[in-house]
C-alpha cells in the first residue's frame, strides 16, 4: 500500500475543505492555526502545504525537503518566497476560481457605500437629525460614469458584470489582455494608465503586487484624478501609497477611497488613513462570504489532490 501523502493545513479552511481529505485514504493532514515550532519540525517531511495569508518564508520552505506543492488559499502569493519554491522544485498554486464573484461585489459595496455617503445618512437618522437632510451634501450617482479596471483576470471580468449592470462605462487597464477580449465582455482597453484615470470617475484595482505595480498610485497620478473620482483597492496593499493617498483625500484632490488590504496587515494605528472620514475600509474580508470561503476551502484542497493526480488545471499553477 503507498504511503499516504502528508499536507499541513496552516491557517484553518472551511470543513468542506477538509472533508476532501477526511474522504480520501491516500491523504493524511494537520492543521495550524500560525507557522510556530510545532509547525517547522513537520515541515521537514510533508508532501504539501495549503496556507492561507500566514508568511511562509525561505528559511521555512528550504527545510522542507519533501514538499512538492503549496496550494495558496486565495490568489494572492506575495506571502510566499517564490524564489525557494522555485529552487526546491515545488508548484505553487491558487484558488483561481473561488473569489472572483465575492471580490466583485464587495467592490460594488464600497463604490456604493462612499458615493451614496453611507455613515453620513446612516448616523444623521440615528442620531435624530432626520430634519437637516437638506444640509447634507449631495451623493453621487454611478449611472452613466466612466469606471478604470486596472488589472482584468477573473475578478476584473466579474466586475465588469457588475459595472455594466448600473449602466456605467467600463475601460480596462491591463497590458496582458488583448482588445478584443476586453471588447468581447464590454470594455473599452486603455494603454497608458496616467492618461486614462483623467478621465475617469471611479478606480477599482485588481493588479498583482510586484516591482512594477509597488506604489503605482501616488500622489503624482492621484492629484490628476477629477475631484469626484472614487479609488478602490480590493487587490494588494502596497499598489496605493497609503500616505500620498491620506493625503490627496485631505485636500479634496478625490471623492474618497475604499480600501480592503494595507501595506502591513493589520495596518499600523499610526496609519493616516484610519483617521481620515472620507475612506471606506474592511480589513481584507472582500472574499468572506459563506459561499467564497466553501469554494476556496475545497478548491485549495481540490488543487493538492489534483497535483498528485496529475491533472490539476495550467491556469492555477504560477510560473516561477
Amino acid at each position: 500500500m503507498p504511503e499516504k501523502k502528508k499536507i499541513l493545513i496552516i491557517q484553518n479552511i472551511h470543513q468542506e475543505g477538509i472533508k476532501l481529505l477526511e474522504d480520501n485514504s491516500s491523504y493524511e493532514f494537520e492543521i495550524f492555526d500560525e507557522i510556530n515550532e510545532g509547525l517547522k519540525h513537520k515541515i521537514v517531511d510533508c508532501d504539501a502545504i495549503s496556507i492561507r495569508t500566514a508568511k511562509l518564508p525561505k528559511e521555512i520552505i528550504s527545510s522542507a525537503k519533501k514538499l512538492q506543492v503549496i496550494s495558496r488559499h486565495g490568489v494572492g502569493y506575495d506571502n510566499i518566497d517564490l524564489k525557494s519554491t522555485k529552487d526546491i522544485g515545488a508548484t505553487l498554486t491558487i484558488t483561481a476560481t473561488a473569489n472572483a464573484v465575492a471580490v466583485a461585489e464587495h467592490v460594488m459595496f464600497m463604490l456604493l457605500n462612499i458615493s451614496k455617503r453611507k455613515d453620513m445618512y446612516d448616523q444623521s437618522v440615528k442620531l435624530g437629525k432626520f430634519n437637516d437632510r437638506n444640509k447634507l451634501p449631495k451623493t453621487i450617482e454611478l449611472w452613466g460614469k466612466n469606471i478604470l479596471i486596472a488589472g482584468f483576470g477573473r475578478i476584473g471580468q466579474a466586475l465588469i458584470k457588475r459595472c455594466l449592470g448600473f449602466e456605467m462605462n467600463v475601460f480596462v487597464y491591463d497590458p496582458y489582455i488583448n482588445d478584443e477580449k476586453i471588447k468581447s465582455l464590454g470594455g473599452k482597453k486603455v494603454n497608458d494608465l496616467k492618461e486614462a484615470v483623467k478621465e475617469m470617475d471611479a478606480i477599482s484595482l485588481h493588479m498583482p503586487l510586484n516591482d512594477e505595480t509597488k506604489n503605482i498610485v501616488n500622489y503624482d497620478l492621484l492629484r490628476s484624478m477629477k475631484t469626484n473620482c472614487i479609488v478602490v483597492n480590493a487587490a494588494r496593499g502596497g499598489i496605493i501609497n497609503e500616505v500620498d493617498l491620506d493625503k490627496a483625500l485631505r485636500e479634496n484632490l478625490i471623492f474618497g477611497a475604499g480600501l480592503d488590504v494595507f501595506e502591513t496587515e493589520p495596518p499600523k494605528s499610526d496609519n493616516p488613513l484610519l483617521k481620515n472620514d472620507k475612506v471606506f475600509l474592511s480589513p481584507h474580508t472582500a472574499a468572506f462570504t459563506e459561499e467564497c470561503m466553501i469554494r476556496m476551502g475545497k478548491e485549495t484542497i481540490q488543487n493538492i489532490i489534483d497535483f498528485f493526480e496529475k491533472k490539476l488545471d495550467k491556469s492555477k499553477i504560477i510560473k516561477l
